[in-house]
């Protein structure tokens, strides 16, 4: 069984990547079932939401300055990080009526996922190191199907309790952990360099064509941690008008973000014929003129508005292996780790107030909340146009 997983490594890999995450937003996948029995609103979906991000965002920096990720396996911690989150995603269920414990609880939640993709990411690194580009698309498309995969697990169990469906996530992120600690660490592992101070994480920004990348990045993450979400929410207006069940909720807003995957994969095909920044710009312009047009479409068939948010999850997400491959490639040979881990924390310090608008104003404006959407993508188009500038007058 070891033989077999080892000749198969980056399957192993993405496969662990999709249960792990899956715990990203299982929350939200419950999320109608789970406000009608408890009685909670839009805005406490988005504090919870936020509890997730900022955890990641501690979790990832910890792991950043301290230089745990070198001092200990990335299986290892792959593999404990998937066994603390299936404990504290699972102790969700006994204080999800019970604030502040609600919160910590999906603090920590986010703590264990920086133990999870960023990690995943090395040994993507460790074991296919000549493909890791294309790899990369992979493993951020498994990433987008593992926060898909909660509004999966609740279509599939509609009518049995809202606990059932985060409890088999908890079950997945336990058979993800297990098949990456047998899987191992991979024979080309980058060297031990021990703690980074955070200021060598931050030299990459001195570099212009860095910033311009991590520019473009930071507009990408300011749209599309809010889409997904208010994804079960645009879904269940849509299926309304359409006269559904809401039963159907979960299905769609599953399609809705899990057709990211094949955004992901497919722009990682494109990138090898038109670049990762053309493949970036396009993901980024088709998203941003959706966030624009969406709501004033509103009126229109809801058919019309179901398939433009497919369109809209399959580009909100397909440039970000894009980004990652672009700013690796621009950063300073001896600081890439902690380049990115650096870039991260900011694009995902973005999403905090990104969601809580949205969340917050979700009852008064309803779908014209996307329009807090569009400054992401534009500043991130500014930013690459400028890069590019820059680039040509050097």
């Amino acid at each position: 069984m070891i033989d077999l997983l080892r000749r198969y490594p980056l399957p192993v890999i993405v496969l662990a990547q999709l249960f792990g995450t899956s715990l990203w937003f299982s929350i939200n996948g419950v999320w109608l079932s789970l406000s009608r029995e408890l009685g909670l609103t839009e805005m406490d979906l988005g504090r919870l939401t936020l509890a997730v991000q900022a955890g990641f965002i501690a979790g990832t920096l910890t792991i950043a300055v301290t230089g745990l990720a070198d001092r200990f396996g990335a299986s290892r911690i792959f593999a404990v990080s998937s066994l603390l989150g299936a404990v504290v995603n699972g102790g969700f269920v006994f204080v999800a009526h019970l604030p502040p414990l609600d919160f910590v609880l999906r603090f920590a939640t986010g703590l264990c996922l920086a133990g999870i993709y960023p990690l995943g990411m090395k040994m993507v690194i460790a074991w296919t190191p000549k493909y890791s580009g294309a790899a990369l698309a992979w493993l951020v498309g498994m990433l987008t199907l593992g926060t898909a995969s909660p509004h999966l697990l609740r279509g599939a169990t509609f009518g049995m309790p809202w606990e059932l469906p985060l409890l088999v996530a908890s079950v997945l992120a336990l058979v993800g952990g297990g098949m990456v600690s047998v899987l191992g660490d991979g024979p080309h592992l980058p060297q031990s360099s021990g703690p980074v101070p955070l200021s060598q994480g931050l030299a990459a920004l001195r570099i212009p064509r860095f910033r311009a990348v991590a520019g473009g990045y930071f507009g990408h993450m300011w749209e599309l941690y809010a889409f997904w979400t208010l994804v079960p929410l645009l879904a269940g207006r849509e299926l309304e008008r359409l006269g559904m069940a809401q039963g159907f909720v979960p299905w769609l807003a599953f399609a809705i973000i899990g057709i990211g995957a094949a955004g992901c994969i497919g722009g990682g095909r494109l990138s090898r014929t038109r670049g990762s920044e053309w493949v970036a710009r396009v993901a980024l312009t088709v998203s941003g003129l959706l966030c624009l047009v969406y709501p004033l479409m509103s009126a229109l068939s809801p058919v019309l508005l179901v398939a433009l948010l497919l369109v809209w999850g399959l580009a909100v997400v397909a440039d970000s292996p894009q980004f990652s491959a672009l700013a690796a490639a621009t950063a300073p040979r001896e600081s890439i780790g902690s380049s990115l881990a650096v870039m991260n924390a900011v694009g995902f310090g973005l999403t905090l107030p990104a969601i809580w608008l949205t969340s917050a104003l979700w009852n008064e404006l309803e779908v014209w909340v996307a329009l807090l959407l569009v400054p992401g993508p534009v500043f991130g188009l500014w930013s690459l146009a400028r890069g590019k500038t820059s680039a040509h007058s050097v």
